[in-house]
């Protein structure tokens, strides 16, 4: 098609600057979503958290991100509406992605379904709209927060229960947080051989059933409880911290635990969430690549998740401290031990999920499963006003997105005279 002989090239180029602030963005907002737990309850500090979460959350996204994107690709809009016009498209991705820095936690998975779904049905005709598909990832946003709060409730009484009503805290916590540490390592590999590295076996002509995931995530299990049962060994009893907190041992045995959530939930976070970003660069360039033709099936270029995956790493270590905060310390007061809780519960529910292949936000199942631990200690140790704040967020990111995605899109259109 001569359109797209002629402007293929500014228009590739024009996606990934877009695709690249759009991944800066999703680093600077959502990195929270991996590490605001560990910062808020003081495991980590912010320096700490931001060198892990750039190793890890480029991993996941670079590894691991090409799963999601199939959704932000083509499972919201019908491409058979644009059978004959393939560049309003293009024109729509790239809206899309121009369509995040205030401190609250964003959802760029609303920002970016938002925009799509704003292009599609006023730039184009709602019936390009997959509503289907649109009202499932709306329900999964409403059921992920749930999920996670009540995981993380439970979670939170078990470790109540278990460890920190108990006459000697400290002993107790030592000999169960190996159990915990299993499920820890269970859960996450579960998320990864699940959600991340699905099409990682796909495009290698493997596949793993739930089985062999379950008894592979096992061993995980099991290896991640032996190497927390050693770290564990070192942590000893400092008596002179127990005279102002009785519990300030065993946070610190706590501690140890969080550094593995922290990881591993930046690795879940990374692969999940730039699919927001460089999904629809991925539709661009497989649309400009293949001379308009929708339909085509491409693999997904490593470029572009490297280049998703650093951006991501730019954003977070630019502007992601900001948010950490909100979530970290301003939804309700954490713990090492209370921070275990919301990002196992978190971790949990993205396993519970997986099987979906939807873009499940990250920042939704995180503030639930706080709200869930903050509820564990009763409805006064919740920052209400804040929790409004956020939630307002949230509703006004999807319109907004739609909103400017339909402007850009004809001012697109008016640029390259279509």
């Amino acid at each position: 098609m001569e359109f797209f002989t002629e402007y293929g090239t500014i228009l590739i180029l024009l996606a990934a600057c877009c695709g690249f602030f759009m991944a800066w963005g999703v680093g600077a907002n959502d990195v929270a979503n991996a590490m605001g737990t560990s910062v808020g309850s003081k495991a980590l500090t912010i320096k700490q958290a931001i060198l892990i979460a750039m190793v890890f959350e480029f991993a996941g996204a670079y590894l691991a991100g090409g799963e999601v994107t199939s959704t932000i690709r083509k499972g919201i809009v019908d491409s058979a509406i644009f059978k004959d016009r393939p560049e309003d498209l293009v024109f729509g991705m790239l809206s899309a992605l121009l369509a995040s820095f205030k401190g609250w936690p964003v959802s760029t998975t609303h920002s970016i379904v938002g925009a799509i779904v704003g292009f599609a049905a006023v730039g184009v005709s709602p019936d390009a709209v997959n509503w289907g598909k649109v009202g499932t990832i709306v329900m999964s946003w409403l059921v992920s927060p749930i999920m996670a709060g009540t995981l993380s409730f439970a979670l939170f009484r078990s470790v109540q229960h278990l460890i920190l009503l108990q006459d000697d805290p400290f002993t107790k916590a030592k000999r169960y947080i190996p159990i915990y540490m299993f499920f820890v390592g269970f859960l996450i590999a579960m998320v990864t051989l699940l959600k991340g590295l699905k099409h990682v076996f796909k495009d290698n002509g493997m596949s793993l059933t739930f089985l062999d995931s379950a008894l592979i995530a096992s061993v995980v299990g099991v290896l991640v409880a032996i190497l927390g049962s050693y770290l564990l060994s070192k942590v000893k009893r400092d008596l002179s911290l127990e005279a102002d907190n009785r519990f300030a041992n065993v946070e610190r045995v706590f501690a140890v635990l969080m550094i593995f959530t922290a990881c591993s939930m930046a690795f879940a976070h990374g692969s999940n969430d730039v699919a927001n970003a460089v999904g629809p660069l991925a539709a661009v360039v497989s649309i400009v690549g293949s001379g308009g033709d929708i339909a085509a099936k491409t693999s997904m270029p490593p470029w572009i998740l490297l280049l998703g995956g650093g951006g991501i790493v730019v954003g977070l270590a630019t502007y992601g401290y900001k948010v950490m905060g909100t979530i970290g310390r301003k939804i309700t007061e954490l713990t090492p031990s209370r921070g275990f809780a919301a990002e196992l519960g978190a971790a949990a529910t993205v396993v519970i999920a997986s099987g979906t292949g939807l873009p499940i936000s990250t920042t939704h199942t995180l503030v639930g499963a706080v709200l869930g631990v903050g509820l564990a200690r009763g409805i006064g140790a919740i920052d209400l006003r804040m929790v409004g704040s956020i939630f307002l967020s949230w509703l006004v990111t999807l319109p907004a997105g739609a909103g400017l995605s339909i402007m850009f899109f004809f001012v697109f259109k008016a640029a390259f005279g279509q």
